[in-house]
């Protein structure tokens, strides 16, 4: 992973494009990785179709993108920086308390974007859940596959966000779902509410930095992949690290610190790794008999184009992922377990009567395709 991304010195006034090519801005949520992994086949696509692509963020999500593209500009954007509880009873009101300080940071990102866009002369700008980065005359376009948000306190609390959740979207261009548009899709009534933003939605397909492989399964090997905000991802950490010792097969845990802290000493059976990039994670995902990991959706757009079978803990409390889990549970795409009580046996010997059918994976060129339009409106 490059240690020194390039950088823009934040008092240049002014940048030189290049001729011919539409400066786009980049800039995913820091609400866990997935935000920026779902972002890399979208970069990918427009450095293809000919854009100057500019990155912008902070911490694990930058560092996640300079792996994958260590030559773009990257501009120093402050994160949201989502604290969560301890309990899953304590998130509502942790969420809660951190919502005048969120409204504040949107509108102080959407002040940063005016700056950029007079330094840099951005043409377009995409934005991956990051709701200040909107603005009057350049096409910003906002992508989410939330446009209905679970809350777990009714219809009625569910309908008031979604309407305060569309009145942030509508002030952008066109919001992009990465999602299928018609059964069967990923996210359920996440991506395919009754009513939809007031801005043209189009849906990108799945987006994945993962291409499936030639590579050989082994018997009884897990992958564990732990993500998300603290301080739920150390917790499920200690419960796994506690119990894969005794696992009589062998497994890989990556920790999802991609920033790196005190990697964990490895055994001949259990190896422990802060972070892989894309390539070497690939390489376990397809090598392992199941994958745990959490049920945030970009892992599941993972796993899905990989048709690997797979055991989900939502974090406790995060509603978006307690659906994900019971909805790909219903569907048969994924088995899932709940962290509380967390038994590595118990769940293994479950999934392993599971009746279990992968995720249909489609081969369409629908990203591409947005992109290019995209683009064409641009020049």
């Amino acid at each position: 992973m490059p240690q020194n991304p390039p950088k823009i010195n934040p008092d240049q006034e002014e940048t030189p494009k290049k001729a011919g090519k539409p400066r786009i801005l980049v800039a995913p949520l820091d609400w866990g990785l997935g935000h920026a992994t779902r972002c890399v086949p979208l970069i990918r696509e427009l450095l293809a179709q000919g854009a100057d692509v500019w990155l912008a963020g902070e911490g694990a999500q930058t560092a996640i993108l300079t792996e994958a593209f260590p030559l773009l500009p990257v501009l120093e954007l402050p994160g949201y920086r989502i604290r969560y509880a301890r309990t899953k009873w304590g998130l509502p009101g942790m969420i809660a308390l951190q919502v005048p300080r969120l409204l504040r940071v949107i509108k102080s990102e959407h002040e940063w974007l005016k700056r950029k866009i007079e330094a840099h002369q951005f043409d377009a700008v995409i934005s991956d859940n990051r709701y200040g980065l909107y603005h009057k005359t350049v096409p910003c376009i906002f992508i989410t596959h939330q446009l209905t948000i679970k809350t777990g306190f009714g219809k009625g609390t569910e309908r008031w966000l979604q309407k305060l959740n569309y009145r942030y979207i509508n002030r952008f261009r066109a919001c992009w779902v990465p999602d299928h548009a018609s059964a069967p899709n990923l996210a359920g009534t996440l991506s395919h509410p009754f009513i939809k933003p007031g801005i043209p939605v189009q849906y990108t397909g799945p987006l994945s930095r993962f291409e499936k492989k030639e590579q050989p399964e082994i018997k009884n090997h897990l992958l564990l992949l732990l993500s998300g905000p603290e301080p739920q991802r150390t917790l499920l950490e200690e419960k796994i690290i506690e119990q894969v010792a005794h696992y009589p097969g062998t497994a890989t845990v990556v920790r999802g610190l991609p920033a790196g802290a005190g990697l964990i000493p490895s055994t001949n059976q259990i190896r422990f790794f802060n972070h892989l990039p894309a390539d070497a994670l690939t390489e376990e995902m397809l090598r392992a008999e199941w994958v745990i990991s959490r049920s945030g959706y970009s892992t599941l757009m993972e796993l899905a184009g990989l048709r690997k079978k797979s055991i989900l803990i939502p974090t406790p409390g995060q509603t978006e992922q307690e659906y994900l889990a019971r909805y790909h549970r219903g569907m048969k795409t994924a088995f899932s377990a709940a962290q509380n009580n967390f038994s590595l046996a118990e769940i293994l010997q479950e999934a392993r009567g599971f009746s279990y059918h992968p995720f249909p994976v489609s081969t369409s060129h629908t990203l591409r395709l947005i992109l290019q339009q995209f683009l064409d409106t641009l020049q």
